[in-house]
């Protein structure tokens, strides 16, 4: 009998609820990139660039982010949280303050256009900020995953991802009320204000051990309820990666890897299975069977008497947690990955386009509408709330697509895929309002839409792909497939470029001089100068919805024959203990 450990703080003891808080201020200072778009267009006049240009370095931002996320995950998980948390100070420093030197020197005199070696420079200082800002995300999470228990886990992560979603509205507030117009101040603030919430991370945030009976409920203690309510993955890191190598072991028995698949996919019946289901027909007939009164059916044991606790003997918690294990070569050659891999690079790319140009879009519908009136100031606050908006329905997506998923599974019975669709014709009806909107003032309608399908998106893919192919490689399964915005983002973000490049030319030609205060690249034909990118988007989200169609159609059909191959499978042998009264 192991004694306690007294020296481990309790669930929420002051020790675990600082390393909760400086997660979260380190998420909120990770997410900066979605905040280009508040200060693109300044830097874009200063310099002399191209739309083209600005995207280039936008994206730079972007690549960062995703390109490392593999690197980053394997990193945390060996070091732990402070090699990325200190690599993040650097690289979040260096990048947004070499931004700043940048803009503040300009263009030397009598020069129109920066030089290539520049613009590389700004490049390369936006990927520093993407890497640095996903280190510290992935550190946070990490940690703050491996600090509390499963009962408040979902709970406890849930709260740092959304401080992520929240980062660019924090920071374009800030901005609007302290020094709005003013893009040098802008990036000072996210120069600072990014880089040393991660060196106080560095102090702070450290896994804290579990105590051993929080670790070993975690483990062993798990009610038949939960099991039939289907559920493998409540949330994203529900379980830290080293307990995963414990579980797996079965998988070196055939007889075994059988009957996981089989109850795995019973408990999350989604699609790739039907690997599984060979080996399930032909699994060897182990004698495992419920208790008295306890049916097969799902429905029925959810209405057993209450004073019954049962638990699962050790190969029946093991094959209950294993579930689709999904990867490599198998992975790749699934069509159940390239189906969500073309969709959420359609969407992502949409979302990513949206999001890098918004400051664009709001300028151009800004001058349009006040070419003789034009204020830096105003369009810069015009730029701020578009920003806001979309940061603020991110934050809000991540949360209720959740909620939503797990009570579409509970109540209508219908699987957490069938909001797919749902996501996909929220951020098709992004686009398509964005379309139709020419005055600045209520283009935050579209940015709300948008802002709330690119939040619920994600949150939504990620746990779809541990449904589909399993927990034990969820990190390196998520982290494939987390590199589909990288195409779509570059090819959509990179034709809107060059669709308002082309306008500002023929703007230009009909403009000479431009009005005062107004920058002599600007496009001053208002909607006209991008709407051609909304409608290769509209066409974008209109095949990722009916991908979501085919994928969620998919997805019914194997459950039906999940369900068929579970009632051919062997009984399952329960251990019950009745409750005292």
């Amino acid at each position: 009998m192991s004694p306690k450990s007294p020296q481990l703080p309790p669930t929420f003891g002051r020790a675990r609820v600082v390393v909760l808080l400086a997660s979260l201020l380190a998420a909120l200072s990770a997410g900066t990139n979605y905040v280009f778009s508040a200060y693109g267009p300044q830097l874009g006049a200063r310099l002399g660039l191209s739309h083209t240009q600005l995207n280039l370095i936008g994206l730079g931002g972007n690549v960062g982010v995703y390109i490392s996320a593999p690197i980053l995950g394997k990193i945390v998980d060996t070091r732990g949280p402070k090699s990325l948390l200190l690599s993040g100070f650097v690289l979040l420093l260096s990048g947004y303050s070499g931004i700043r030197l940048i803009y503040d020197a300009g263009l030397p005199k009598d020069v129109t256009t920066l030089s290539t070696a520049m613009f590389a420079i700004l490049i390369a200082c936006s990927f520093m900020t993407g890497v640095g800002g996903n280190g510290g995300l992935c550190a946070a999470i990490n940690t703050t995953a491996k600090t509390f228990p499963d009962k408040v886990r979902g709970s406890t992560t849930g709260l740092v991802i959304s401080g992520f979603g929240l980062s660019a509205f924090l920071f374009s507030a800030i901005a609007h009320l302290a020094f709005p117009g003013n893009t040098s101040s802008f990036l000072l603030l996210l120069s600072l204000g990014t880089s040393f919430p991660m060196l106080i991370g560095f102090i702070f945030v450290q896994p804290i051990p579990l105590p051993p009976s929080e670790a070993h409920h975690e483990s062993f203690d798990v009610d038949q309820a939960e099991a039939d309510a289907a559920s493998l993955a409540p949330s994203i890191i529900s379980v830290p990666a080293h307990e995963n190598n414990s579980r797996t072991h079965l998988l070196t028995h055939n007889r075994d890897e059988g009957l996981e698949a089989g109850l795995g996919h019973r408990q999350s019946p989604t699609t790739a299975v039907e690997e599984y289901n060979d080996e399930a027909r032909g699994g060897a007939g182990i004698e495992l069977s419920p208790p008295r009164g306890v049916s097969r059916s799902p429905r029925s044991s959810r209405h057993r008497s209450s004073s019954t606790r049962r638990s699962f003997s050790q190969s029946g918690k093991q094959l209950i947690d294993v579930g689709p294990n999904i990867f490599g070569v198998k992975l790749w050659t699934s069509v159940d990955f390239w189906i969500p891999f073309i969709s959420l690079s359609l969407l992502s790319g949409t979302g990513l386009m949206y999001i890098n140009n918004v400051g664009s879009m709001a300028q151009a519908l800004y001058v349009y509408t006040h070419i003789d009136r034009y204020s830096e100031v105003d369009a810069s606050q015009w730029q701020a709330t578009q920003v806001s908006t979309i940061s603020f329905m991110n934050f809000s997506g991540r949360v209720l697509i959740g909620l939503l998923a797990d009570l579409i599974k509970s109540r209508s019975g219908l699987p957490r895929s069938t909001l797919l669709i749902l996501v996909a014709c929220i951020i098709l009806s992004s686009q398509i309002a964005a379309a139709y909107i020419e005055n600045v003032r209520v283009l935050w309608r579209a940015s709300a839409l948008l802002g709330l399908g690119y939040g619920s998106m994600f949150s939504l893919y990620a746990t779809l792909c541990i449904e589909w192919f399993g927990l034990p490689h969820f990190s390196e399964n998520w982290g494939y497939l987390s590199l589909s915005p990288l195409f779509g983002g570059n090819i959509f973000s990179v034709a809107f470029g060059r669709n308002l490049d082309a306008h500002e030319r023929s703007a230009e030609s009909a403009y000479m001089p431009p009005p005062p205060g107004i920058a002599p690249r600007q496009c001053l034909d208002g909607l006209t100068c991008y709407v051609d990118s909304l409608h290769l988007t509209i066409g974008a989200c209109i095949c990722a919805l009916a991908l979501s169609i085919w994928a969620v159609w998919r997805d019914r059909k194997r459950i039906a024959e999940v369900d068929q191959d579970y009632r051919r499978l062997p009984d399952v042998i329960w251990e019950e203990e009745e409750e005292e009264s």
